[in-house]
């Protein structure tokens, strides 16, 4: 009887530590922790301190998971009130209203009185980037997903708080995200897919710091529309100590572009990138551009980079690196206004042992991106054609509706319908709900968080070697 005892005792004690880790989970249900099944209104937004339109744009539409009354933690001031004159635009326009309810919490405790309150499981966090890497670490530490927009860590020096945020977030089972938009636009998506056909593509080449294998260009403007609005810009924006310079901010995503096409789910290491040359430059504006953008008369006291009583913003920045055995370069711009009838542009360029694939967004192509495939001079020009156009006839299986026109005698533009070039605002919306079903999932793609940590590592050592360079 005794030896029966020890036995069931055995086996009991075996069938709990392998269901420990469910049990653990459906503890953390039961405390109504983060674990989520994709049920209606089961996430409940908090928002940050908003400080940036982005985190507007998260909830440009409504989500059947997400539960419409969302929760405002920020300082007094006119960001707030501009983040919530955006949400009210939502929940009045004529077509396809927003139906959001904000329960708005201003005070100098506004990070304290969340954590304490914590009357929401998903935190979002756009806006002055001097505090976000503080934000992020104070949010993971108590248990919340959050869902932020980039850049998530703007010097050098706070690089290793970020580091520690991922780890945090892994030990409380939270999910921490930066919004990658660029992964969701169209040619940037078919860009993608045919470098990873190597009977069109080839492979990648290794390329050399004059002529890197991959380069992404992006050129932005100070003043912009958003949602048919002429954007106002909180002034902050144009310090870079609060905003960041061009090396670390859009940076990210082009960064991110290169990592996601060049090693596509590959998982990455800091000791894979080595920046080769950085430099950086400011954009001038004079008081009347800045009063346009914000509303304000006067630079405020903390912009102290003027000469001749024009501001200079350190918003531009272009670096050479390898990752792995890849040449790569990435390049921003800020201009002040677009010419009638642009917007932001970019420019891509990725080198197959094949063709290159080349996306330009110049007045050419009327300002909207547009990719091209020209294939190299040693290939057989008709072989090649036969090739391709079988590769794009499978891609059309996915995007039906594409379809190939000859430009040159060694030179192919690619049609995309309409129905696929959804915007730039839009893609806030499918990052969104990619990170929903990442919840229910409870866990990221195994390259996503090393890929991140490995990019804003990128960023801020490029950071570094500039100003090494002053």
């Amino acid at each position: 009887m005794k030896n029966l005892i020890i036995t069931a005792l055995a086996i009991t004690a075996l069938l709990s530590a392998c269901s420990g880790g469910s049990n653990q989970k459906e503890s953390k249900k039961q405390e109504g922790e983060t674990m989520f099944t994709g049920a209606k209104n089961e996430v409940k937004l908090m928002t940050l301190d908003p400080g940036h339109f982005h985190a507007a744009l998260v909830q440009k539409n409504m989500y059947e998971q997400v539960d419409p009354k969302v929760f405002v933690y920020a300082p007094e001031g006119p960001d707030v009130g501009d983040h919530m004159s955006k949400i009210e635009a939502f929940n009045n326009r004529a077509k396809n209203p927003t139906t959001w309810e904000t329960e708005v919490y201003t005070g100098p405790d506004y990070l304290e009185k969340m954590l304490e309150e914590k009357p929401g499981n998903v935190v979002v966090i756009s806006g002055n980037n001097a505090k976000k890497t503080e934000y992020i670490l104070s949010a993971v530490e108590a248990g919340i997903n959050v869902l932020a927009d980039k850049p998530m860590v703007i010097t050098p020096d706070e690089f290793s708080m970020l580091e520690e945020a991922f780890k945090k977030a892994e030990e409380n089972d939270v999910l921490l995200y930066d919004i990658m938009t660029e992964r969701y636009e169209i040619t940037t998506l078919i860009q993608r897919a045919l470098s990873l056909k190597p009977e069109v593509f080839g492979s990648l080449q290794k390329g050399t710091p004059d002529k890197p294998a991959i380069t992404k260009e992006s050129v932005h403007h100070f003043f912009k529309y958003v949602a048919g609005s002429p954007l106002k810009r909180p002034p902050w924006f144009f310090d870079v100590t609060q905003q960041g310079e061009g090396m670390v901010d859009v940076t990210t995503h082009l960064v991110d572009l290169i990592q996601w096409e060049a090693f596509p789910e590959v998982i990455l290491d800091k000791k894979d990138v080595e920046i080769i040359n950085t430099r950086r430059w400011p954009t001038v504006l004079t008081p009347a551009m800045f009063e346009e953008v914000t509303k304000q008369k006067e630079f405020p006291p903390y912009l102290k980079d003027i000469e001749g009583g024009n501001l200079q913003v350190y918003s531009n920045g272009e670096f050479v690196y390898k990752l792995k055995d890849i040449h790569a370069k990435v390049s921003v711009e800020w201009k002040y206004r677009a010419p009638e009838g642009a917007g932001d542009t970019h420019y891509s360029i990725m080198r197959g042992t094949q063709c290159d694939l080349i996306i330009k967004q110049g007045e050419e192509e009327g300002y909207k991106p547009q990719l091209y495939i020209e294939v190299n001079p040693e290939m057989d020009v008709d072989v090649f054609a036969g090739k391709l156009n079988e590769g794009v006839q499978e891609l059309s299986s996915q995007y039906p509706g594409i379809n190939l026109e000859k430009s040159d005698a060694t030179t192919w533009k690619l049609h995309i319908p309409g129905k696929y070039k959804v915007g730039h605002e839009r893609h806030f919306g499918q990052v969104t709900e990619k990170y929903l079903d990442f919840l229910v999932e409870q866990k990221l793609p195994d390259w996503e968080v090393p890929n991140m940590i490995v990019k804003y590592y990128t960023t801020t050592e490029a950071m570094k070697a500039a100003m090494k360079k002053d």
